[in-house]
């Protein structure tokens, strides 16, 4: 019918369940249903990276009775999809009168009576919500080969990722779960980073590659155990080639997203503190081949691997630091990551900025440790794509334990430490579920 309403409904749709259902019934009895779909960047704007992609999304919504046609809703805003549509009709369940939908509510409302459309607003179904679906799905864990992909698909739909340190079961369940209501949206982390540094720190060992790799593929499987995000794991220098081969291969059957080597030969010394003993950087050539047979070694594409440059704490220069990343992406590189110790960030500053000009760059890492202060606003707009907070759990969880032991000294008893530092005992009893 050529007078046939118009029904638009916005929708994520990552895993559909009754309420989606009788939504789409309710608009079916008005007209002709057009589903908004939210694209990947939308969700992850506001939420958590949707389990399905946008592509499959549009397919199993495309093949719903009732839906004449499904379109991309690039972002949270209803307005710029209506104003191409003018819809008779907005279908969207009662749930958004309050909360952090309002707004994009009323902004809908305010758009219909530009040409006289309506809301209308089914009563929300009870019992179902995309959210809690997805909750019940993630507690159950997830496959390695799915965890796997995520880094690749969070990189390549959010304006900047953010990846946390973990070094332990625990440190890896609170990036998992730690999350804030900020502007209506909820802000949580990416994906965990398991360093060197502080995997050795919580074992109470040095830096210095005395804690070995194969110990460490424990603390990472620790992690892995009770997360589903994307996990990136510091390489150090990679080892020897063959050897750097197996823990990559050894890294991809785990699950992990990533690993990240830097260009230093010799004893490892933490680039940010040891530079008092001598450090050497590796040969362009030689690192470039590490690149390309850990590449080559790999069973699947997702596997990342990243290459560190350390040019500017060595104080070898900007022109080598830029010429090694071309080197290093060609070689198969997945990514860059720049280090620096200047805590003014200019270094940083002068190297995306010139980095930002490579026709064939791949995606950019930073750890700003030393140049905290700048935010991750200011980081995105330089072009960094991936921003690692590498050490922070630990680094506050030490001074805390310390205050609780001085606490306990000094008062000859345990009441101050528990009353002012410490959590409740049935809290701590109850904090990991039974049948996690």
């Amino acid at each position: 019918m050529k007078d046939k309403k118009v029904v638009y409904i916005g929708m994520s749709a990552d895993l559909i369940h009754q309420g989606h259902l009788n939504i789409i019934a309710e608009g079916k009895k008005l007209g002709k249903v057009i589903i908004g779909l939210l694209t990947d960047e939308a969700i992850s704007s506001y939420k958590r990276l949707p389990l399905i992609g946008f592509n499959e999304r549009k397919i199993i919504v495309e093949n719903l009775k009732g839906v004449e046609k499904v379109i991309p809703q690039k972002t949270l805003n209803y307005v710029p999809n209506l104003l191409k549509l003018k819809p008779d009709y907005v279908v969207h369940g009662d749930d958004w009168k309050a909360g952090v939908q309002k707004e994009v509510r009323q902004q809908v409302i305010d758009t219909l009576a530009i040409w006289g459309g309506k809301l209308v607003e089914p009563k929300y179904t009870a019992g179902v919500s995309s959210t809690d679906l997805i909750s019940a799905v993630t507690a159950r864990g997830i496959t390695p080969g799915k965890r796997m992909k995520t880094l690749r698909r969070l990189i390549n739909i959010k304006p900047i990722v953010r990846i946390l340190e973990a070094h332990n079961g625990l440190t890896g369940l609170i990036v998992e779960k730690t999350s804030i209501e900020k502007d209506g949206r909820k802000l949580e982390f990416d994906g965990i980073w398991e360093s060197s540094l502080t995997d050795s720190t919580s074992k109470g060992k040095p830096d210095t590659e005395l804690v070995d790799f194969t110990s460490r593929f424990q603390s990472i499987e620790e992690i892995l155990e009770v997360t589903t995000k994307p996990i990136i794991v510091d390489g150090d220098t990679g080892g020897k080639i063959e050897h750097f081969k197996f823990r990559v291969k050894t890294l991809e059957r785990l699950g992990v997203s990533a690993i990240i080597i830097e260009d230093k030969v010799g004893s490892k010394r933490n680039s940010l503190f040891g530079t008092d003993v001598e450090q050497h950087q590796d040969t362009i050539e030689n690192f470039s081949r590490k690149i390309h047979e850990g590449k080559k070694s790999l069973v699947t594409e997702d596997f990342m691997i990243i290459a560190r440059i350390e040019s500017l704490i060595l104080k070898n220069g900007m022109d080598d630091a830029l010429r090694r990343a071309k080197a290093y992406i060609k070689a198969g590189s997945d990514g860059i990551m720049i280090h620096s110790k200047k805590k003014n960030g200019k270094e940083i500053i002068e190297f995306c900025n010139k980095y930002k000009k490579y026709e064939n760059r791949v995606p950019l890492i930073v750890v700003p440790s030393t140049y905290a202060h700048m935010t991750e606003i200011e980081l995105q707009k330089l072009g960094v794509n991936v921003i690692i907070y590498a050490n922070h759990l630990i680094r506050s969880a030490y001074p805390a334990m310390i205050s609780t032991a001085k606490t306990i000294l000094e008062n000859a008893r345990a009441k101050e430490a528990s009353d002012n530092f410490c959590m409740p005992i049935k809290d701590i009893l109850t904090l990991i579920p039974e049948d996690y």
